[in-house]
């Protein structure tokens, strides 16, 4: 059990290390409060994904991940 222990908080440390890589690399779709409150303009056209989607797709599979060791860990440090 110890050693289950160990390698979920070494995937968790990896993953949050991935994660906050991956949010930092994003681009702003808008500047400051301005952009907030009059919302993003997005295309129709749907193309050949680009890199600015491949990351936020990246973005939503690395947070699923991230969520389910913790909860994993989290079920496993309380046993």
């Amino acid at each position: 059990m110890e050693i289950l222990k160990i390698v979920l908080g070494v995937i968790q440390a990896l993953l949050s290390v991935l994660l906050i890589t991956i949010v930092a690399l994003q681009t702003t779709k808008s500047e400051g409060l301005t952009g907030s409150i009059g919302g993003q303009v997005t295309s129709t056209f749907k193309g050949k994904p680009g890199m600015d989607e491949q990351i936020r797709t990246y973005t939503i599979y690395v947070s699923i991940a991230w969520f389910a060791v913790s909860v994993i860990t989290a079920i496993a440090y309380n046993r």
